[in-house]
């Protein structure tokens, strides 16, 4: 086996890259990468450069691969560590650019280690994280960092010597649910008459609400829905990364796994939450609204994805990061992961006890929020890992 560096997905053939990830996982399909790449969501002017790190066996079939990114901030990852830059600054040192295996701009879990399968993937994970090891210090990097990766990734990455940091976001578990219905029926009388509540006024308000797959939806759809993405990104001041283009080339490349949830108002479309699946998760990205419509976020957030995956037989709902309300909705807490390899042996250090002592804080406060499960107490969905 031997390692080599890629700069652009482009290189690669779309079947062997695909087969790596069964071709099921949205953000690593080289669909999905190409329209990064060409619409200009990744690249030197937004501070994701593409490095990737592949594992090739002798007859030069590719084994493995990891999406990584040369970043030269912080922005567009939800696992923070500004706090770290800074500590890097105080001492005069340099933390950009650093190497982080990530989906750029998404806090989605999943693979980041891809791998072939076969009786030799975990061998191959274990390549490929000690990989980026060797990558950072050829680099002359300040530190190499996963983000939101599955179980079978941090146990490669704990054994190429990676620090574990846990946190945990909300989602949404199938429970085996016949019909949304049968979804709040699992929940405490409260919370069941509260969500009916905020559903009947969508209603009230003139709104009908459906969900679209890409390849379903027209141009003029489209490109509605890219306005109001974009409208919401500017309202709080943000850089809408993702242009017309790269919604329609994924709507025709990768139709299926785009889902958006519409609300239409007077034949208009006033509000959308832009979703990707997989065969088993729905992860929640984007919503924008062209104006100020009660309990619609949570209608084309949450409930229509709830719906969705209930009516598709999807084992997950990922709504995208933070948010203690969600609780009340059906997302509860659960546990996600990302690994960190700091280069600088008295920064690693200093970083690992940081970590131990925050993984106390964010377990206690686990326990907390776990207690404010909205389901009845025999009906509670459990926790199950990414």
């Amino acid at each position: 086996m031997r390692l080599e560096i890629a700069d652009h997905i482009a290189e690669f053939d779309p079947g062997a890259w695909n087969a790596l990830t069964g071709a099921d996982y949205p953000f690593f399909r080289h669909e999905f990468l190409v329209a990064l790449e060409r619409h200009g969501a990744v690249g030197p002017e937004v501070g994701w450069v593409p490095r990737f790190l592949l594992l090739r066996g002798d007859d030069d079939r590719l084994l493995g691969a990891v999406p990584t990114w040369l970043k030269s901030h912080s922005r567009g990852e939800f696992v923070f560590d500004f706090t770290w830059a800074n500590a890097w600054e105080r001492h005069g040192l340099a933390y950009y650019p650093k190497l982080v295996a990530a989906i750029p701009w998404t806090p989605a879990t999943g693979p980041r280690l891809l791998v072939a399968p076969g009786d030799d993937a975990s061998a191959h994970r274990t390549a490929l994280a000690q990989g980026l090891r060797t990558l950072t210090t050829r680099l002359s990097l300040s530190s190499a960092h996963g983000l939101f990766v599955d179980e079978a990734d941090l146990r490669a990455f704990e054994a190429a010597g990676f620090r574990r940091r846990v946190d945990f976001h909300y989602f949404w578990h199938n429970a085996g649910y016949a019909d949304f219905d049968d979804f709040l029926g699992a929940l405490t009388s409260r919370k069941r008459k509260k969500i009916r509540q905020e559903r009947r006024y969508v209603r009230e308000q003139g709104i009908e609400t459906g969900i679209r797959h890409g390849h379903e939806m027209s141009d003029d759809e489209l490109e509605r829905v890219h306005a109001l993405y974009a409208l919401s990104f500017i309202r709080k001041t943000n850089l809408p990364v993702f242009s017309r283009a790269f919604f329609r080339e994924i709507a025709r490349t990768m139709g299926e796994q785009l889902v958006c949830a519409l609300a239409w108002r007077g034949g208009e479309i006033v509000a959308t939450a832009i979703m990707l699946r997989d065969s088993a998760t729905l992860y929640g990205r984007y919503w924008g609204t062209s104006g100020d419509y009660p309990a619609l976020h949570f209608e084309a957030c949450y409930y229509q994805g709830i719906d969705y995956c209930i009516r598709h037989g999807l084992q997950r709902f990922e709504p995208g990061a933070q948010g203690e309300h969600k609780i009340a909705r059906g997302f509860l807490p659960t546990r996600t992961w990302s690994v960190h390899w700091i280069a600088e042996p008295a920064f690693r250090d200093a970083i690992a006890d940081h970590l131990q002592r925050e993984a106390r804080l964010v377990e206690q406060y686990f326990a907390q929020l776990q207690r404010e499960s909205p389901f009845r107490a025999d009906s509670a969905p459990r926790e199950r890992a990414p």
